[in-house]
């Protein structure tokens, strides 16, 4: 089966405030969302990983020729929205699934229930049957 990678970045969808300022009741609807699609992802087999990132502002850029030592800084770094938040694998049976799946995501609640239509980024994983001509 294939498997594909959905990554989710900071941009709030259709919210423009961060999450940090949303209602404490409005974070919660959002996580147990997740936490319950997650469970039900598990169970059937088809999550193969999630991964949840830390804050862009706890990342470093590293840069690097192979010969002197390389260069760690703080930046510069993209628009907040640009950053990855996290992302999960999916073993599935096709695209049209991982998009399905990617969908959910991107519906999870916002404040006052309202899905945040949140972007997610679907691609395949790649395996060897990809990569030869």
């Amino acid at each position: 089966m294939p498997k594909f990678m959905l990554m989710v970045n900071h941009d709030g969808g259709v919210f423009d405030e961060p999450m940090d300022t949303w209602a404490p009741g409005d974070i919660a609807a959002h996580f147990n969302y997740y936490q319950a699609l997650s469970k039900e992802l598990t169970a059937s087999g088809e999550m193969v990983s999630f991964t949840a990132l830390a804050d862009p502002s706890q990342a470093k850029i590293v840069r690097a020729d192979g010969a002197a030592a390389p260069m760690v800084t703080d930046g510069p770094y993209a628009e907040f929205k640009e950053f990855l938040a996290g992302f999960n694998v999916f073993d599935v049976e096709s695209e049209e699934r991982a998009l399905e799946i990617a969908a959910r995501i991107s519906a999870a609640p916002g404040p006052g229930g309202v899905p945040t239509q949140q972007p997610v980024e679907v691609r395949q994983v790649m395996t060897d049957s990809l990569t030869e001509h």
